[in-house]
């Protein structure tokens, strides 16, 4: 079962943790699962339809704002609601009661969701009706769904069918995560009823139009009424029927961004082309075969656990922007936490799987930051530098959305963690004309960031008062994540100009205009780079600070005092030894040669007493870690914690929308911790451990041009080139294969 997820259970609580599990998605559009006829009690529901980047420009307000604090924010909406479809049989409305039979399947090998209600009752004897959906991989404006109706006799059957454009976002006033207000964004401007149902809405401040067609298909004949009130279009059928009756239904959603102003017409064209459901879902499973096969990653020995990294996955597909305008929200297209934003998540924790399994989705998710550029550099200016690239903590179209400026703009780190993404897609690809389109410039701009931020002093290059990972630790000096991150960037921003052809440095220090000696002094600043060290425990300190304040008894804090960030103020946070996730720990997994093994060891041991992971980033990190040290039964423990995190909720707020950062994080853990593989400026590196409880784990990766599987037993891993020739080393030796080679080599188990 490990390509399924079942749940059915009804309780309040467990619906709204449903409606994140069961939603589908294609990194365009989701729908989260919702019951289509709705709840039989007044449960709470966070009825949503979502496109990628579609938003509202909101006010923030404050009690005493100061200069440059962002005044508006962008809201990524809940928009047309076309999930809902109305039975009733003789009488009787069908829905998810006490008296009914419910079973409800994810099928992620399918892409679809399928609900079935059963019950018998005198007059129509046994009665099943089975929903099923899918959100489109192959036409990404596609919502289809199909709903079976099968009586034992012969019944009155009324079906309707709804398009409602009077559709709010959903809020809670005591969870910052999702606290934000102005839930009712988007005015009705037209709704019509004949052979379609269509709807269309604009926003208030964007000035965006979202549009949705939707037309139906009976298999048998009805009478068919159709009505448009209060924003909402709707059609009935009513007719007599004994066996079984089929409804198909075809939503089409189309929205400025992707279709300009001619909405209406380009829906009802691409309406025209679905013709048949089980097409649909045809096409929809050869999709999935091939992304399954591209990014195969098995274990055997623990289903629960394989079905976890299957689930993950499958929602990583699911919510990974494919065009320029759009990017991974913290929560996917599952929910609305955090309104929808990207943040550094996408780099860092995201980037990687699509980088390694998809490389064209991992080009586009980079469009996507290179097209807020100029933005970051508008945004530097206002935060008080004269030159370089300053990206948003969270945004959606380029501007600050985060009004708490310590843990939001101070956390600089972001645009070296975005630098380090187009690095790493230049190691794995090599493509010259990225080099040239890409590269060179988000390097030359974010170095420049770091040069105005920075100083000299005493022979040291400085980083004062940022924000590093860690969000229990704000406004420090010299943050060594910050600052090693920044090194980085800056190396790699000279290498760049040096790696360009003549012809393409010219053209490019002209429009750049690059000052003679710039890039000298970007290489003279990473090498005089301050990275924080305490001689007495032989660690990096986390800042220049940190290691001088009180730790945490995190022992004595009790249970419902986490998350700490829910219980105290931050102040009480900054004030203590305590990490909410991986900082300096995280510096050590990117940027492994900034330190000798023993120094990472230390620190790691030191950091893991005092982080108590209230982030869902942190677990995988600490996994790969140690397994980078040898301990693989700790990285065992702690990559349990990221594997089914959403499936058992284990953070509590699954119902807010899925932890798309966890997901990336559950990826990274198997293949860059047990696998220990790393993406070097020397090309690539295995040092792979196989955890005691699995006979084997399996994965496949692309690497420039071809396809590399790699199969970890309990005594030997096995490299095999799929397609392609490829040279990688395993530990200090060097492998190379061509096509259809493998190479086995002895495995020392964990």
């Amino acid at each position: 079962m490990s390509w399924q997820l079942v749940n059915n259970d009804r309780r309040e609580e467990q619906l709204l943790v449903n409606e994140s599990l069961f939603a589908l998605g294609n990194g365009f559009l989701g729908i989260r699962g919702n019951f289509e006829e709705g709840y039989v009690h007044s449960n709470k529901s966070v009825r949503g339809t979502y496109i990628n980047a579609f938003h509202d420009i909101t006010d923030i307000t404050y009690g005493e704002k100061l200069y440059a604090f962002p005044e508006t924010q962008q809201k990524l909406l809940n928009v047309i609601d076309s999930q809902t479809i109305l039975i009733s049989i003789n009488g009787r409305r069908v829905a998810a009661g006490e008296e009914v039979q419910m079973e409800r399947t994810l099928d992620m090998a399918r892409g679809q969701s399928v609900r079935k209600l059963s019950w018998t009752d005198q007059e129509a004897g046994q009665t099943i009706v089975t929903f099923r959906r899918l959100v489109s991989f192959t036409m990404k404006e596609l919502f289809a769904q199909q709903v079976e109706i099968e009586t034992e006799r012969e019944a009155s059957v009324q079906i309707s069918t709804v398009v409602n454009g009077d559709v709010s976002n959903f809020s809670d006033p005591d969870d910052p995560r999702v606290a934000s207000g102005h839930a009712k964004r988007l005015t009705v401007e037209q709704t019509d009823a004949g052979d379609m149902l269509s709807v269309t809405c604009r926003t208030y401040e964007s000035n965006l139009s979202v549009h949705c067609s939707a037309k139906s298909a009976l298999s048998t004949a009805a009478e068919r009424k159709v009505s448009t009130e209060a924003g909402r279009a709707k059609e009935t059928y009513t007719f007599t029927s004994s066996g079984k009756t089929v409804l198909t239904r075809w939503s089409v959603y189309t929205d400025t961004y992707r279709h300009g102003e001619q909405l209406t017409n380009q829906a009802a064209q691409l309406l025209q082309a679905c013709t048949s459901f089980e097409e649909t879902a045809e096409a929809q499973e050869a999709y999935l075969q091939q992304f399954w096969s591209d990014s195969l990653l098995e274990i055997d020995g623990d289903p629960d656990l394989q079905q976890g990294i299957r689930f993950n996955l499958f929602h990583l597909l699911q919510s990974a922007g494919r065009d320029a305008v759009s990017n991974i929200p913290a929560k996917g297209l599952s929910g609305e936490g955090y309104e929808g934003h990207y943040f550094w998540d996408t780099e860092i924790y995201m980037f990687p799987f699509f980088l390694m399994t998809r490389p064209d989705t991992a080009r586009q998710l980079l469009k996507y930051r290179f097209s807020l550029l100029e933005a970051a550099k508008i945004r530097a200016k206002e935060v008080g530098h004269t030159k370089g690239a300053l990206f948003p903590w969270r945004t959606i179209s380029g501007g600050e959305c985060s009004a708490f400026f310590p843990a939001g703009t101070a956390q600089y780190h972001i645009s070296a963690d975005i630098a380090y993404s187009f690095i790493q897609y230049y190691l794995v690809t090599e493509e010259q004309a990225f080099l040239t389109d890409y590269l060179t410039e988000l390097l030359t701009e974010t170095a420049r960031l770091w040069m105005d931020t920075g100083h000299m002093k005493d022979g040291q290059f400085r980083i004062d008062d940022v924000t590093g990972p860690d969000e229990y630790t704000c406004i420090v000096n010299n943050n060594f994540y910050t600052n090693a991150m920044a090194q980085y960037n800056l190396n790699w921003a000279a290498a760049c100009w040096e790696l360009l052809e003549e012809k393409d440095a010219e053209a490019l220090r002209g429009r750049l205009q690059l000052e003679e000696g710039e890039a000298a002094s970007w290489k003279k600043a990473a090498e005089h780079m301050y990275l924080p060290y305490d001689e007495k425990l032989r660690i990096h300190a986390q800042d220049d600070t940190f290691l001088q304040k009180k730790v945490w008894d995190l022992a004595s804090t009790p249970k419902e005092k986490f998350p700490l960030l829910l219980n105290y103020h931050p102040l009480t946070l900054y004030r203590y030894q305590v990490c909410k996730q991986a900082d300096t720990v995280l510096a050590h997994f990117l940027l492994e040669d900034t330190a000798d093994e023993e120094t990472m060891k230390r620190s790691y041991d030191y950091y893991e007493k005092v982080t108590t992971h209230d982030s869902s980033l942190s677990y995988c990190v600490f996994s790969m870690m140690a397994a980078r040290h040898g301990d693989v039964e700790k990285a065992y423990r702690y990559f349990i914690e990221t594997a089914r995190l959403d499936i058992d909720n284990t953070h509590q707020n699954t119902k807010d929308g899925l932890h798309l950062a966890n997901m990336g994080g559950t990826w990274l853990a198997l293949v860059y911790g047990f696998a220990g593989m790393r993406i070097k400026a020397s090309g690539l590196l295995f040092r792979p451990v196989l955890p005691k409880a699995w006979k084997s784990m399996s994965f496949r990766i692309r690497w420039r041009n071809a396809l590399l599987e790699v199969r970890l037993d309990k005594d030997k891993v096995r490299y095999e080139a799929l397609d392609g020739t490829l040279t990688f080393r395993h530990h200090e030796d060097t492998i190379s294969l061509k096509e259809g080679e493998f190479k086995e080599i002895p495995l020392h188990e964990g």
